[in-house]
């Protein structure tokens, strides 16, 4: 078998001193999709955070995209993140700037230098996203679901082996949303890795993938489903008893506005930080 994109071994994430999720143990391959479930405050997003090292890893293994978090120095995690790809619910876009120049802004942040190269890249990404005739236009004058495409060809600038997407349609409606999703599974196939988080059990329904849940501090295997429409993927097999699957998780409330409340009181949320709006890949 290949070298997994992302493993976790006993590892615990922490909010400052705070223990938040324990003995997480996770693991995935390119091209697979994976969907992250939990109630609010159950630790989805700080799970994400220490993915991308915005969080430190304080206790037990964990290596993404060939680094080690546990012992990630300061100057590697930039070159980490420029093999992720972050996808945020609230699309963190630059409003005074065109789509074509919020992907040259990141290009240049994570080391692009030939102008070309650069022009040639963001025509690339804005047609594998189906927005190949937006590229001069401002984000105000785009659509929701146009936004969010938008910041999923910002994602794939870097050609990353892993999306993490944290309620990527949290803003959208439900037939946008279906596109997005769309979207985010042909990434899958095409080698990506990808792991979102949702509160949508509707969009679980209607593109049924692996599913990850989030519940007492833990990280729970629920259920593992094929996908039809990528039959060149294998599946992989669950980590838990399937005679103790609740069939019951997809029929909570929705609730797509919700977010991680502990991470809130705990932190300064996403949309506030600057440094992770304007380059959440540097």
């Amino acid at each position: 078998m290949n070298k997994p994109i992302l493993h976790l071994e006993k590892a615990s994430v922490y909010q400052r001193d705070i223990l938040i999720l324990k003995n997480v143990t996770l693991t995935m391959q390119s091209g697979e999709f994976a969907y992250l479930i939990g109630k609010t405050g159950s630790g989805k997003s700080s799970l994400m955070k220490t993915l991308y090292a915005e969080l430190p890893l304080k206790e037990g293994l964990a290596y993404v995209a060939d680094y080690s978090l546990a012992d990630i120095r300061r100057k590697d995690i930039p070159p980490l993140r420029r093999k992720l790809g972050i996808v945020f619910q609230d699309f963190q876009l630059l409003a005074d700037r065109s789509v074509t120049d919020n992907l040259l802004f990141i290009m240049m942040a994570t080391g692009w230098t030939d102008k070309t190269k650069m022009k040639f890249r963001a025509e690339e990404v804005l047609r594998q996203v189906g927005l190949q005739n937006k590229g001069y236009k401002l984000p105000h004058q785009l659509s929701g679901g146009e936004q969010q495409r938008v910041a999923i060809a910002r994602a794939l600038i870097n050609n990353p082996v892993l999306i993490l997407a944290d309620e990527p349609t949290g803003n959208l409606d439900p037939d946008t949303s279906a596109g997005i999703m769309s979207l985010l599974f042909e990434i899958s196939h095409q080698g990506s890795a990808v792991l979102m988080a949702t509160h949508n059990y509707n969009l679980i329904r209607k593109f049924p993938a692996r599913v990850i849940r989030v519940e007492d501090a833990r990280v729970i295997e629920e259920v593992t489903v094929f996908m039809p429409s990528n039959p060149g993927l294998t599946p992989v097999e669950p980590m838990s008893n399937p005679d103790t699957i609740d069939e019951t998780i997809l029929d909570d409330p929705i609730d797509p506005l919700e977010s991680d409340s502990i991470e809130q009181e705990n932190e300064k949320p996403l949309s506030e930080d600057p440094g992770i709006r304007q380059n959440p890949l540097d």
